[in-house]
């Protein structure tokens, strides 16, 4: 079993050797949020994990509203690879996460669950067609058994569950913590199995 964190401009500096000493093997990094705002760090945090050995992959995180805001956010992303030279260089996949952790979807009333799913749907094919192989999802338990229609969905499953055990069978990387500390700096919401 691999171990590994996400990574976001809200972990400040990484220092990208502590954490290849610490034993973690990959990292997810994400790329940026809602429909052009790259993370500030991306490109830092990609080239330091890179440098130090790690394997990367990028998430991203939406605020879409819409299949074609959906859509605008994976060209976003496709681009923002491509303008990195990363396409060959992520080992870990690019990742969709369809969360709605700060309100923003409920807000602007989009709760129904074939719209959230189809959003998904868009995203993902997208970056298929770009060329990219290994795609996923990222959600908690909640959203991948209530609220998005995962049998809809034939795509890698990235799942958040703060737990001892991971109850969703069908999950292809387990986040079961949501806290680390490597080389005294706290990652919250980063321990990835």
């Amino acid at each position: 079993m691999q171990k590994g964190i996400d990574v976001s401009e809200n972990n400040g500096v990484v220092d990208w050797q502590a954490v290849k000493d610490a034993g973690i093997e990959f990292a997810i990094i994400r790329i940026g949020y809602g429909k052009f705002n790259l993370d500030s760090r991306f490109v830092e945090n990609v080239n330091g994990a890179l440098d130090a050995g790690l394997k990367v992959g990028v998430y991203h995180y939406s605020y879409a509203l819409s299949e074609d805001m959906a859509g605008v956010e994976a060209r976003f992303v496709a681009d923002t690879i491509f303008d990195c030279g990363l396409e060959n260089s992520l080992e870990m996949g690019v990742w969709f996460d369809m969360e709605d952790a700060d309100g923003y979807k409920e807000r602007h009333g989009v709760t129904d669950r074939q719209e959230l799913t189809n959003m998904c749907s868009v995203f993902i094919n997208r970056m298929r067609e770009e060329g990219f192989d290994y795609v996923g999802l990222y959600a908690n338990y909640d959203w991948l058994t209530n609220v998005l229609y995962m049998d809809q969905l034939d795509v890698a499953v990235w799942i958040a569950q703060y737990n001892f055990t991971c109850d969703y069978d069908e999950a292809d990387i387990w986040q079961c913590t949501d806290s680390l500390e490597i080389d005294g700096k706290y990652f919250d919401g980063n321990v990835i199995l």
